[in-house]
């Protein structure tokens, strides 16, 4: 008995989770008459599939900015917070764009609701993902007040089973019709504009003709009431429509098959062969299942997976499908459907396309969105972040710039080499990314990305970067910690195997692009290294006043007093010089550098605003590798290498480490490594003086 209660109560625990208010709304049912209520207070449930789509991408909010003197907007919709960012796109800001300008023109029939919208780019470019973000965004929006819309049912009388007599039998509109398709096209325009005056300030769209199904019920009760158009009303339900893919509403998928098992009826549906029987004919529209993937799509999405590899037999399904928004099932009318056609394809698929003559005709209904891989470092990094971060990595930590060095050599592999001489590949990438190099402006930007047509068609995906860094973090190497070359290595050791590089000149020119961003991480870490040995904040600012002291007597002409020796002596040129060599002032340029800094001082002041060396990015720099050559030697970073260190050196080791972890993000195991390694470059004398 006590178990019986137990499971009793874990049912009502379970049931408790249930909102029955939602479950209401979203099964809501009511008469012909409800729903034309339903229309004059909202008007919008009568979208279009295209008005219903670009209405859900804007419901999510936008941001406007500017990036390089060009307006973009970042649709949040893609961002997929309501999922947790799971299918997030980054750095896809302008194709994205002109995607939603494809449902924006056709939301107001301009004329690209009759075309279908093809994304092209390469693999792994984000082409499914987008496709998977719409159909998922319209499941949501469906079951919300705003995204509300609604269909249909049929009551009818029929025989019951030992023929006394009927049974009341409830038929679906098999095609999620719209309910205001029930009234005779002859008739619509005077009641929509009752329902909804002009004035207002939307139309309600004029709707098509009923599926063969319903047209034939409906002439069957008019014929059965004499033309009474009210008391066929009365064998109508009216019911909220909830899209769902798995559930084949609103939302269907078609993928290709070997050609010998391709069938054009799995888009249009096919004859009910047990049904024949009980309605006599194959050409009753009650024998035939409405159940292909144009049919359930109706009113909202159909995705086309990699179109161009379908049999030519279904590409001409999609002409009409297009163009009239009409199909044709077997042995009935060209019906009528109201959804948006998406498909996806690689560049190969394209060009076919392109050179064959006889496809003329779905090239000119097809809107070509091109989906690039990303060339924006710091957006292809959020791809890796999202997959790879301490919430979804248990045990093994991920040390600094991993992620970020995989990035950049997949971001490197995408771009075309500049045309001016004096600009490298790795500038370019920097230039992209947001950062300022002497004597390139905005324009040059825009000019360089102009100049490169095919920039991001082209390179390594996204996926490949994923493998490698998951095959690192399952190696035996590392003890628990994973860094950039361990990666690296991994993914030049993929290119002999690689299956999309076909040509050795590119295996080579990938390879030296590791070699570049093996370059620019040493520098990276190097740096690092540097500021952690120079981050005691009090000898940086000691060193800052003396430095200030100095310039501020050479300026005015003046000694500088010795505290120790209480004397005035002439400004220390020894002392400016080591500073200001440290950020590559040359000697012809002292003065100005001297002047600009007391100038800077001086502006500050009359704000009434004090003098931090942390405000002036470049006197900073300076400071910190002045500070560092002074006691680098005092840690003997270079006898790191050796196994012999004393305690008063290790005690300074272990400050440096602790600032690593603390300011840059390392774990004990990749701090000593990048210690070590740092230590290496100092030892075989290769460190910038």
């Amino acid at each position: 008995m006590k178990e019986v209660e137990n499971k009793g109560s874990w049912v009502a625990k379970i049931a408790a989770l249930q909102d029955a208010k939602t479950y209401a709304e979203l099964n809501w049912e009511g008469s012909f008459e409800d729903y034309l209520e339903i229309v004059r207070k909202n008007p919008k449930v009568t979208r279009t599939a295209f008005q219903r789509i670009y209405d859900m991408i804007l419901s999510h909010g936008k941001t406007e900015y500017i990036d390089n003197k060009k307006k973009l907007i970042r649709y949040h919709f893609f961002s997929d917070e309501k999922f947790g960012g799971r299918d997030a796109i980054f750095g896809l800001d302008v194709p994205l764009m002109k995607l939603v300008n494809v449902f924006k023109s056709a939301a107001q029939g301009y004329g690209t609701e009759k075309r279908v919208i093809l994304l092209h780019g390469p693999v792994g470019s984000s082409k499914s993902t987008i496709a998977r973000l719409l159909k998922k965004g319209l499941e949501e929006y469906s079951k919300t007040p705003e995204g509300a819309s609604y269909t249909f049912s049929w009551l009818t009388d029929k025989k019951s089973p030992d023929g006394n007599g009927t049974v009341r039998e409830k038929m679906k509109c098999p095609m999620n019709e719209e309910p205001l398709n029930l009234i005779p096209k002859e008739w619509r325009s005077k009641v929509f504009t009752e329902l909804c005056p002009p004035e207002g300030g939307y139309i309600i769209p004029d709707g098509s003709e009923l599926c063969p199904a319903c047209r034939f019920v409906f002439k069957d009760l008019m014929t059965q009431y004499k033309g009474d158009f009210g008391q066929v009303m009365e064998h109508i339900r009216v019911n909220r429509l909830v899209f769902s893919e798995k559930d084949r509403v609103g939302i269907g998928t078609f993928q290709p098959k070997d050609e010998k098992n391709q069938d054009s009826t799995e888009l249009t549906g096919d004859i009910n062969y047990r049904k024949i029987a009980e309605y006599g004919s194959d050409s009753d529209p009650r024998a035939f299942n409405f159940d292909g993937e144009f049919n359930i799509a109706n009113r909202g999405l159909i995705e086309f997976v990699e179109v161009l590899k379908l049999d030519v037999a279904f590409l001409y399904d999609l002409l009409g499908a297009s163009q009239e928004h009409k199909i044709k099932p077997k042995k009935f009318p060209q019906t009528d459907i109201d959804e948006v056609i998406i498909g996806h394809t690689n560049e190969p698929e394209y060009k076919k396309l392109e050179t064959n003559e006889f496809m003329e005709a779905l090239r000119d209904r097809t809107v070509k969105i091109d989906i690039p891989y990303i060339t924006k470092l710091t957006e292809e990094v959020k791809i890796y972040e999202k997959d790879f971060n301490s919430r979804a990595i248990k045990g093994k930590h991920i040390a600094p710039h991993t992620l970020e060095m995989a990035a950049m050599w997949a971001v490197l592999t995408r771009l075309e080499e500049p045309k001016k001489h004096n600009l490298s590949l790795l500038q370019k990438l920097k230039l992209y990314n947001g950062k300022t190099l002497p004597n390139f402006t905005e324009d040059n930007i825009k000019e360089l990305r102009k100049e490169a047509s095919r920039e991001g068609l082209e390179g390594i995906s996204a996926r490949y970067i994923q493998d490698k860094i998951s095959n690192a973090l399952v190696s035996d190497k590392g003890e628990g910690c994973i860094n950039p070359f361990m990666v690296l290595n991994e993914l030049e050791a993929g290119l002999k195997g690689h299956s999309l590089i076909n040509s050795e000149d590119a295996r080579k020119r990938f390879r030296e692009m590791l070699t570049s961003v093996k370059q620019e991480y040493e520098d990276i870490v190097k740096n690092e290294v540097q500021r952690a040995i120079s981050a005691d904040e009090d000898a940086i600012g000691k060193l800052c006043g003396n430095y200030i002291d100095n310039i501020k007597a050479y300026t005015q002409k003046e000694k500088v007093r010795n505290k120790y020796t209480g004397l005035y002596e002439e400004p220390d040129e020894r002392l400016m010089r080591s500073i200001e060599e440290k950020i590559d002032i040359p000697e012809s340029r002292k003065d100005d550098f001297r002047r600009e800094i007391m100038n800077y001082i001086g502006a500050l002041a009359v704000e009434g605003k004090t003098f931090n060396y942390r405000t002036n990015e470049r006197l900073h720099k300076a400071l910190e590798l002045k500070l560092f050559e002074d006691q680098k030697d005092s840690i003997k970073l270079k006898n790191l290498v050796s196994t012999v260190v004393d305690k008063e050196t290790q005690e300074k080791i272990d400050l440096v480490k602790d600032r690593l972890m603390k300011n840059y993000g390392y774990c004990e195991i990749c701090s000593t490594d990048v210690l070590n390694f740092v230590a290496s470059i100092f030892a075989r004398g290769d460190a910038k003086e």
